[in-house]
């Protein structure tokens, strides 16, 4: 009787349903570095909220979706794609995101040609030769074809409503144009750089810090001055962003997770969560359109991607 009344006189009388946080984590069988393990980022919230904690297991993306959407996981880990689809199909909002090594939540999508090119805008790449990180990557084909579609620089060949058509657009209106797979020689950032230093692309799809992450000790790079960027960049792409329902969780426990999350950043302890756990070096408060906002706006413009995506995270 003296807990319920307590409890009442406080103007919260929890379940015990509501006390518990539920994190939705992609997690292994087993850990060669048992630090890696996320039961250390549950015990963390655990003791700093005094609420028990627990880990929901997923393997995807679209798990992680599916736990948020039916109240399964009070919060979830995604990447720019899959929580920017969240953000549209199901009203997720972006609460805290990872950090880069800059302590920026995004890093900027950007094209770069060699110093001697003739290409001085964005309008004089049509008819040459392109290098793309890889089929439907962000930086590399999502954010500069849809800034080009979206500004009326590149025509859309073939039909809107499928994502096959943007491979017929970059082909119609680039030269050549290096899509590599995983495993190629030009794939990811620093391939696409290799890719243009090599001479296969007259213009390289990156990011504004490309020369600086990816020339480091490469003998294949050239002198930082034999490269320059073109204007405008095509702007930011998400880190990995921690996302909520808001239609599954209270004002008030999205404020103690907040807070419980933002401590990893000031603890000697949560620092080495963020390592070990999170593969960041911090996290930092956002909100969704601050965090997926010039995203959205470049991608949606990609023809089909609203559909892909649907299918993609169901």
């Amino acid at each position: 009787m003296l807990v319920l009344l307590s409890s009442t006189i406080s103007g919260c009388l929890w379940t015990e349903e509501e006390e518990k946080i539920t994190i939705a984590f992609k997690i292994q069988d087993d850990y060669d570095d048992p630090n890696a393990n996320p039961q250390s980022l549950a015990d963390f919230i655990q003791a700093r909220t005094g609420y028990k904690v627990e880990i929901y297991p997923i393997s995807s993306d679209v798990a992680a979706i599916e736990s948020l959407r039916f109240g399964h996981a009070d919060i979830a880990f995604l990447d720019g794609g899959s929580a920017w689809m969240s953000w549209k199909q199901h009203n997720f909002e972006a609460i805290i995101a990872d950090t880069k090594t800059d302590g920026s939540t995004f890093y900027t999508a950007s094209a770069w040609v060699l110093s001697d090119s003739e290409i001085e805008s964005l309008e004089d790449l049509k008819g040459n030769d392109s290098c793309h990180t890889g089929w439907l990557k962000s930086a590399g084909m999502l954010m500069p074809m849809g800034y080009m579609i979206g500004n009326g620089i590149v025509e859309v060949s073939g039909d809107r409503e499928d994502i096959n058509s943007l491979r017929t657009t970059i082909e119609n209106h680039f030269g050549n144009a290096t899509i590599p797979s995983s495993g190629d020689t030009y794939y990811g950032y620093s391939g696409a750089f290799r890719c243009l230093t090599d001479g296969f692309g007259d213009v390289a799809f990156a990011k504004t810090s490309s020369y600086e992450d990816h020339c480091q000790g490469n003998d294949w790079c050239l002198a930082q001055s034999e490269y320059r960027m073109l204007e405008p960049t095509f702007g930011k792409v998400p880190s990995h962003s921690i996302m909520v329902n808001p239609e599954e969780i209270s004002p008030e426990m999205r404020l103690v997770i907040i807070d419980a999350l933002m401590a990893l950043n000031s603890d000697p302890l949560g620092l080495e969560i963020l390592e070990s756990v999170l593969n960041t070096g911090g996290l930092k408060e956002v909100s969704t359109e601050e965090h997926l906002g010039t995203y959205s706006e470049a991608i949606g413009s990609i023809p089909g991607i609203q559909i892909y995506f649907e299918e993609k995270y169901g």
